[in-house]
């Protein structure tokens, strides 16, 4: 068996290399979309979020879109905060050691991926259809 002494889970610059590296391959339509996007790691969701969504185990949730969706923005809207997509470290990492089955920079690129998709607009039962990642 392996030493595991001394060594260190990916921290919260690993899962946004991660996760920049996901945005710098993305197909040019969405990429462009994607630009004005501010990227966040945080080791677990604020409480006020976990409030907000009903959520009360913080493992719960390894991403989120906060923000107004392209297909809702209008020019007249005014703008109070910039789009963001917060990525949880330690939900991630929770996930990936329990699935086994896919590399860490898959699955920072599915919760990344899934909270774009929010973005432009889809909602959960939307990006289901297309991604069955829980199979």
């Amino acid at each position: 068996m392996d030493d595991w002494l001394g060594r260190a889970a990916p921290d919260l610059d690993a899962i946004e290399a991660l996760a920049r590296r996901t945005l710098r391959d993305l197909p040019e339509e969405f990429a462009a979309a994607a630009q004005g996007i501010v990227l966040r790691t945080a080791d677990f969701a604020p409480e006020e979020i976990l409030d907000d969504m009903g959520i009360e185990d913080a493992f719960e949730l390894t991403g989120l879109y906060d923000g107004v969706p392209v297909t809702e923005k209008s020019v007249m809207d005014t703008v109070d905060r910039p789009d963001t997509i917060w990525l949880f470290r330690r939900p991630i990492l929770d996930e990936w050691a329990e699935r086994g089955d896919v590399t860490l920079g898959q699955l920072v690129a599915h919760v990344l991926i899934h909270e774009l998709a929010h973005h432009f607009g889809w909602t959960d039962a939307q990006i289901a259809e297309i991604d069955r990642w829980w199979e």
